[in-house]
């Protein structure tokens, strides 16, 4: 008798510790969370612009190596370039405007 009311116990109080963990993890990173996302998007942009560099005239030594992952962000592009201030998109050969 004394088993079953020892495993209910256990189940009661493991959720309730999962909770109280969660809560905590939640209350340390919250402040922060906005800072590291900023931060990742700088990078993006970042990376962004090292990709495209070649084509908006800039001398870029790893184009070539970037140049394959050109048609895998260019879905991205527009939202970067009008982050980047510019109204219309500065290529010719993406209509992505």
């Amino acid at each position: 008798m004394n088993a079953p009311a020892t495993a209910d116990y256990a189940q009661e109080t493991t959720p309730l510790w999962q909770r109280f963990l969660a809560g905590l993890n939640e209350f340390y990173h919250a402040p922060y969370r906005q800072t590291m996302a900023r931060a990742a998007r700088d990078e993006e942009d970042f990376f962004m612009l090292l990709m495209f560099a070649e084509s908006l005239g800039i001398d870029n030594p790893a184009g070539f190596y970037t140049l394959e992952l050109q048609p895998l962000f260019l879905e991205n592009f527009h939202e970067w370039h009008t982050r980047m201030g510019m109204d219309r998109c500065p290529f010719d050969h993406i209509g992505c405007c």
